[in-house]
């Protein structure tokens, strides 16, 4: 069971994971047991509320496939666990992307408040630079 965020979890049925053998440069097996994980999440056939199933879609992220695969590959550990757990916390980080809501941006244009302070501010500073200016010493 997969826990993406307080209202939605995925159940195991729906990730498929596939072990395979790591390989060093050139292209031979570094050791013979399988460490190497590649996570399989199908979008379409998960049991992701359609709103969801649609936003991860439209991601534009190069580990889902036009077809709505995901493919995860974690092969930096030796532990075939710790690569299986590294897999999941990838799949669930990108999920939630899509679960949470976006922060409300910010409006791009200074509001009229903000300018009226910049320019209060601004008038003060050549105020005191000319009184500044012209004070004469005895």
């Amino acid at each position: 069971m997969l826990v993406i965020s307080q209202h939605i979890t995925l159940p195991d049925t729906d990730i498929e994971m596939q072990a395979i053998r790591s390989q060093g440069a050139g292209g031979q097996n570094v050791n013979k047991v399988a460490t190497a994980i590649h996570l399989r999440f199908d979008v379409a056939a998960s049991s992701l509320p359609e709103t969801y199933k649609e936003r991860v879609l439209a991601l534009r992220d190069r580990r889902i496939s036009k077809d709505g695969v995901i493919v995860i590959k974690a092969q930096q550990h030796r532990s075939q666990e710790k690569n299986r757990v590294e897999a999941l916390s990838r799949l669930q980080t990108l999920l939630q992307t899509v679960t949470t809501a976006p922060k409300p941006r910010r409006p791009t244009r200074p509001s009229g408040g903000s300018k009226q302070r910049r320019l209060d501010q601004k008038t003060k500073r050549g105020q005191l630079k000319t009184l500044r200016g012209n004070v004469d010493f005895p």
